[in-house]
């Protein structure tokens, strides 16, 4: 017999804990959708502070989270394992090459010279870690003076000393000349009965776990993706704690090896002039959306091919140039089923790490008149409008991930719908609870 899903709560930001403003008296309580919440602080002003980096890097109280293939070692379906610098330093070394500043790490640029990808991720304050294991990793749960002694005092260059745990992410997939240091590492997590976690889409971990991994993913696979210039097809090189690459102007390979006194000059390129130019992460918009007949007494969800039996969602769509938001629902409301929408408001969003998108998600209304289904561009197999008491059944019933088994009372030809912790179960919910059409008594 299949297990349950798993039921995951979803995150409570604490800045939120006891809102009360004039806002929230106004529209509601804000949605902190799975993905989102996290307790990290990313002080993104401190990526280019070398020596802080290094310090936080080599620091007792850091932890490293390690994927591979961008699948996440884990302690379990609910926890990441977190690992210490002791534990990873085979793989990165005793002089991190991912804390050398910029003009540094751009001069001793050797292309052949590989090393494992390492992202900051930020600094949890308080000393509570969100780990699950590994050299110690904390849990919220820990008594405060446990936690202080899992923070460490780091010095900045100019922005005074930090107090606070720092969490790092680490790309284990072996490759290059690290292969067997990477199998060697994946053999000794193994050996502590921890594994890597190979259905990252069944959301399973807890939601301050999976804010962590969200980031962490998202930044390793851009990373992984950009490895060559897109200005000149070279190598380029990651620096400022992974959240930039340039294309330096010289190569020690092409002088005989690293410490050549003749490295080889490159050719000029683009974009070595104006920052624009500067390889940046990249995060995609995109919109999905809970349709709402014209009468506000249907839902229109759709579903693909390859989704399990009787599985719809929301539909969604990526954002292109020039367009708004809500212009976008309308254009993929419309490709993908032919239901002409009208007023679009939007409701939460949600960080989607697959592999770097933000979902953006809105509840419309379609026009009198415009309700009929017709499948223009062919992405899904069915779309269809479901009555507002059926979308509550299901939602009442259990969602499910992509891949997981189905709700325990869930019978051949019930809808079925996406978990809780995907936003197209927010939106669903918020429009049968009426939050949209008047109605709502929350």
């Amino acid at each position: 017999m299949p297990s349950p899903p798993v039921k995951v709560t979803l995150p409570v930001n604490p800045a939120l804990q006891d809102d009360d403003s004039m806002l929230t008296r106004k529209f509601g309580h804000e949605v902190v959708n799975y993905y989102s919440g996290t307790r990290l602080n990313r002080y993104s002003f401190l990526r280019a502070d070398a020596a802080f980096l290094r310090r936080a890097a080599l620091a007792p109280a850091a932890r490293y989270v390690a994927l591979c293939n961008l699948s996440a070692v884990a302690v379990d379906k609910a926890r990441l394992a977190t690992f210490s610098y002791d534990d990873v330093k085979p793989l990165i070394g005793a002089e991190p090459a991912f804390a050398l500043d910029e003009k540094t790490a751009v001069a001793q640029f050797d292309s052949t010279r590989t090393t494992p990808l390492v992202v900051f991720l930020g600094l949890v304050e308080g000393g509570a870690g969100v780990g699950g294991g590994g050299g110690g990793g904390t849990t919220p749960a820990k008594a405060a003076d446990e936690d202080d002694a899992k923070t460490v005092e780091i010095e900045s260059a100019a922005h005074g000393t930090v107090k606070a745990q720092p969490y790092f992410a680490i790309d284990i997939t072996p490759r290059d000349s690290y292969k067997d240091v990477a199998e060697a590492f994946q053999k000794s997590f193994e050996a502590r009965g921890w594994s890597i976690e190979t259905n990252p889409r069944a959301m399973a971990l807890l939601p301050e776990h999976a804010s962590v991994y969200a980031q962490a993913r998202s930044m390793i696979d851009w990373n992984t993706r950009n490895r060559f210039c897109a200005g000149c097809g070279s190598r380029n090189l990651s620096i400022q704690g992974g959240y930039k690459r340039v294309c330096p102007p010289a190569d020690l390979n092409g002088g005989g090896g690293s410490g050549s006194a003749s490295p080889l000059t490159r050719d000029d390129c683009p974009t070595r002039h104006g920052v624009s130019n500067v390889c940046f992460p990249r995060t995609d918009p995109t919109m999905i959306a809970a349709v709402l007949s014209a009468d506000g007494r249907r839902v229109l969800l759709g579903r693909q091919a390859a989704w399990p039996a009787d599985w719809y969602s929301a539909l969604a769509g990526f954002l292109e140039p020039g367009e708004s938001m809500e212009e976008t629902v309308r254009r993929e409301v419309w490709e993908e089923s032919g239901v002409r929408v009208g007023r679009v408001v939007i409701h939460s969003t949600q960080p989607w790490p697959y592999p770097s998108s933000l979902m953006i998600g809105a509840v419309a209304q379609a026009l009198p008149g415009g309700e009929d289904i017709r499948l223009h561009d062919g992405e899904l197999e069915s779309a269809r409008w479901f009555t507002l008491d059926e979308v509550r059944v299901a939602l009442a019933r259990g969602g499910s991930a992509l891949g997981g088994p189905p709700p325990p009372e869930y019978k051949d030809g019930d809808l079925r719908v996406p978990p809780p912790q995907a936003i197209a179960n927010q939106l669903m919910k918020a429009v049968v609870e009426g939050k949209f059409t008047g109605a709502s008594k929350i």
